[in-house]
């Protein structure tokens, strides 16, 4: 970006933490009230897991968890790109919605059972063009393949003066299983001296996509803009985000102990630290940055601190294992066809996530989520 130019924060583009996360620990608080009513049916919920990107509860012979969570404002970008190379990219679209929605259940140690869609709509305009809407409807079933999850069911509302009408607001839940109990994983198995792994992204994934869309409306090529690699900035948005179900299932199925899990997605690196344990999180080893992010990171005139503390940037997936269990798990990752990182450790100290090859450190009070 050069000189004369105004850095584009992520707050300017209509994400603002420091605003959203307040809300959401009110949430937690009254959500926190209504819990006794699950006493009804013979069950209660995991206090603990408030907070968590599921929530859990206990039932006699496991636990159960639940999820629900959105695209975001991907599928404005995958409309704009689709206009210039006459695809549609719906599929993909879809598999990133699904994914936002078990990528969270698993941190949980849930394997996710029922996956059900809500496909908001301004009206019944969208739904007229068949290529895009059979996508969609295919690419969300792949999708649940994927995570080996029934599609339940769902929703497909029309919305008209709430939703623009060219566009969906793309949804979904989630129930998902954590058998054996001991599968649960919220952080209280952390110890010092437990390692970091860090498993790719496939790029963007779901999270920072309006400041992505802000960028390319300032080009002069808008989504054609090449990165340096040659590809297309708006296609290069477009990768579907990995499902990482599998791999935590194989994991857990091979005796390696999963102590805490975390989907890096808003707020970035700082979600390292969401669990509600007193650790400083070492990362001595931060994954390559494809173009895109060396692109996203230019253009928006956003420093190393900033990319690290909203983007992925090229981690999507993070899990603590105890240092010996290391060489067996990235060897499963590396099965699933999936690169990963023996990045850090975990060591006593004030909650704080250190990334010392960059110099950044994130502290406990950037890290509103609980």
């Amino acid at each position: 970006m050069s000189n004369d130019k105004q850095p584009i924060s992520y707050s300017s583009t209509g994400v603002d933490y420091n605003v959203m996360d307040p809300l959401k620990k009110l949430a937690q608080t009254a959500g926190r009230q209504t819990s006794n009513n699950l006493s009804v049916f013979g069950i209660k919920e995991v206090t603990e897991s408030r907070g968590e990107s599921a929530y859990v509860w206990e039932e006699e012979d496991s636990y159960r968890a639940f999820v629900i969570e959105g695209l975001g404002t991907k599928n404005l970008a995958a409309d704009q790109v689709s206009k210039i190379t006459g695809k549609t990219y719906y599929d993909s679209i879809a598999q990133d919605t699904v994914a936002a929605i078990v990528n969270d259940i698993i941190t949980v140690g849930a394997i996710p059972q029922v996956v059900n869609a809500y496909f908001g709509s301004g009206g019944p305009e969208w739904f007229s063009d068949t290529i895009r809407s059979t996508a969609l409807v295919k690419g969300w079933a792949k999708a649940c393949n994927l995570a080996g999850a029934a599609w339940g069911g769902g929703e497909t509302p029309g919305l008209s003066g709430i939703i623009n009408p060219e566009t969906l607001d793309l949804v979904g839940s989630c129930i998902g299983i954590i058998k054996p109990k001991n599968r649960l994983t919220l952080g209280d198995k952390l110890q010092a001296g437990d390692a970091i792994l860090l498993i790719e992204s496939s790029g963007i994934h779901t999270n920072g996509l309006s400041l992505a869309r802000t960028i390319a409306e300032k080009l002069p090529a808008g989504y054609q803009t090449k990165l340096s690699n040659g590809s297309m900035f708006g296609e290069a948005l477009l990768m579907p985000t990995h499902i990482y179900v599998r791999v935590v299932k194989d994991l857990f199925d091979s005796a390696v102990d999963v102590r805490y899990m975390v989907n890096i997605t808003g707020h970035g690196f700082r979600k390292l630290m969401r669990a509600n344990r007193d650790f400083t999180y070492l990362i001595n080893q931060t994954p390559p940055v494809s173009p895109l992010f060396d692109f996203i990171k230019q253009q928006s005139g956003n420093d190393d601190s900033q990319m690290y503390g909203n983007f992925n940037m090229g981690a999507g997936f993070a899990i603590y294992i105890p240092a010996d269990h290391m060489e067996k798990a990235q060897a499963i990752i590396t099965k699933n066809n999936l690169k990963s990182w023996n990045a850090g450790t975990i060591e006593n100290g004030p909650k704080q996530v250190v990334l010392k090859p960059k110099d950044i450190t994130f502290t406990a009070e950037t890290l509103g989520v609980r």
